[in-house]
Parts: C-alpha cells; structure tokens; sequence
C-alpha cells in the first residue's frame, strides 16, 4: 500500500447534493481507517461556503486555485442540473482542476459539469437513469451507458446517481489499494462490493412520455387495461383498423421498435409494478401477461442482469407481509 497521501478535491456548488459529497467522502474516510491516506478538500469556485440540496450549510477549505494539484477531483450532483445550464465559471473551475487531476469523477448530474468541460467527448459515461436521455442530448459525442452504476473511460469516471458514488468510490479505492482494503470498506459500511444488475432496476415503471401517435397510444391503454390479452401483430392492427404494415411502420418510425417487442416492454413494467407491491414471481407473470414464470426470468435476466425474485428482494413492499 501507498504511503504517499492521495489528495481528494471535490468541487461543491449552490444546491449540490449533500449525500453525493458525504457518500464518497465516508469511502475514503473508512479506508483510512483501514490504513489508506485519503486527503479530502472540499472547494467551490471562488472558496466561499455552499447551501447543500437540504438546505445545509458546507463549509469549504478554499477556492479551486488556491488548492494543490489532487490525484483525484470529484464534482458531485445537484438537482439544479441539468434543469439549468452549467454556469461558465463552475465549467471553468471544473476544466481546471481536471487538467491538475491525476483522475476525475462524477456523481450522478455531476456527468453534466464534466460535459460542459469537453471531457465527455469520445468517452463512454453515465449519469442518473432519470437523466440519461438529456445527457447524451446535450452532449452528443460522449457514448452515454443508461444502465451502468459506473462507467471508467481512461482517467475519467462517471456514475449512476446518489449512492452509486459510493459504488465508485469503491471502485476507486480497489483501483487504489486492491480488493481486499476496498472488500472491507464495503463490509464496514454494510454496502454491496459490486452490486449487482445495472440502475435500470431502480427506475420508474411506465416511465416516459406517451407515444405521439394516437395509434400507439392506444396500444398502451389496450395492454396496461388487459395484459394477458392477445396482442399479436394481426390482433393490434385489427383492433386499431390499420393494415399491419402500418402498424409496423408506425413503431419503428416513431419508437424504433416492433410491436411484439413494445408489447413486452409494457408487460416489464407492469411486473416490475406488481413485484413492488409483493405479488409473487409466479403471480406477477400470470398477471402482466407472460406466458410463464419462465418468459419473465427471461426478461428480467435479459433487461437488469437479475431474477424477479432478486427484484423483489431489492424493492418490494412490507404490506403483503404484514398484512398476512
């Protein structure tokens, strides 16, 4: 192990997320228990102290020029981003410490400070899963991963969001001191080494937008009133009053897929709803519609990298339980 201190600056800002800064910084603090060397500053752009996304107050060792050049820079998440643009100077002072770094990060909307520096381009990276799609919008040239919790490209870092930092961190620490140092940070901190499946299991059911076309809209509410129904090409077009080569043109032009497919993907939803409430596997496949327990294990191995039962240990509620 290094005996030479790692120095750690992490670019805080009005509204930063308070656990995207604490998470990681516990990581590093608990392996310096473990015999690690982690030299934490917390900077802001001119060294005045920030209000945190709860309202608390961080007090900052200084401004990002008057600070050493770190090993490792951090720029932490905030809600204002990407609701906002990246401010010129937060943009600046992040291009700066960078260029010093011997390795930069990002937590969850941190992704959007580090585009706004140019490093993204060319790189593979992730942010919240929420996010993904307007990340890889504004910045067309980074190689956005919407499921990773963490992405490495080189020396640059990027992760899914909120606690996923310390899943990088982690990282960082293995990539640091090995697994062993990094295996018991995890088992001290009670987390997960590497967790497993990707952010996708988190994300909303049902997410996004409504199709534009009415058409399609139609196809949501037909499956989503009865998932076990009978979908098949020729059942859709017959029910829409459109021949099926209108039907198929329609799903690939506007959402780049087949029917069959777009059929599966509300029934993945749909399951993941019903394991959230506590509906067993077996259940949940009847009720969304598969034809077994095994076409969903399929799914859900194929989608998250998990099984139902793994999905539902993660999210279900207590109320079926209890109730019983």
């Amino acid at each position: 192990m290094s005996t030479d201190p790692h120095r750690v600056a992490v670019l805080v800002y009005e509204g930063v997320k308070l656990l995207d800064v604490a998470g990681p910084a516990e990581v590093f603090g608990e392996a310096n228990l473990l015999g690690a060397d982690y030299r934490i500053a917390l900077v802001s752009t001119r060294g005045a102290d920030v209000t945190s996304s709860i309202g608390m107050r961080i007090a900052v060792d200084g401004g990002t020029s008057t600070q050493p050049d770190p090993d490792t820079f951090l720029i932490p998440g905030g809600d204002v981003y990407p609701r906002t643009p990246v401010t010129r100077e937060l943009a600046e002072a992040a291009r700066d410490l960078a260029a010093r770094a011997g390795r930069v990060a990002s937590v969850c909307s941190g992704a959007f400070v580090l585009g706004a520096t140019g490093l993204l381009d060319g790189r593979r990276a992730t942010t919240h899963w929420k996010i993904t799609g307007e990340l890889a919008a504004r910045h067309p040239k980074a190689h956005v991963e919407p499921d990773a919790i963490y992405v490495r490209d080189g020396t640059v870092h990027t992760s899914a969001g909120v606690t996923a930092g310390i899943d990088l961190a982690l990282a960082l620490v293995e990539e640091d001191h090995g697994p062993d140092l990094s295996r018991q940070v995890a088992r001290s901190l009670v987390v997960y080494l590497h967790r497993a499946g990707g952010q996708s299991q988190f994300s909303a059911p049902l997410q996004g937008p409504p199709p534009r076309s009415p058409a399609l809209r139609r196809v949501v509410d037909l499956v989503t009133a009865d998932p076990a129904g009978p979908y098949s090409l020729a059942e859709l077009a017959g029910r829409l009053n459109v021949s099926t080569r209108h039907l198929t043109r329609l799903f690939r032009e506007e959402l780049g897929t087949t029917p069959a497919r777009y059929v599966e993907s509300i029934r993945f939803d749909i399951a993941k709803s019903l394991l959230d409430q506590g509906y067993t596997a077996t259940q949940t496949a009847s009720m969304a519609g598969f034809p077994s327990y095994e076409s969903l294990r399929r799914v859900f191995a194929r989608e998250l990298s998990i099984s139902p039962a793994a999905y539902q240990r993660r999210f279900a509620t207590a109320r079926h339980e209890q109730a019983g």
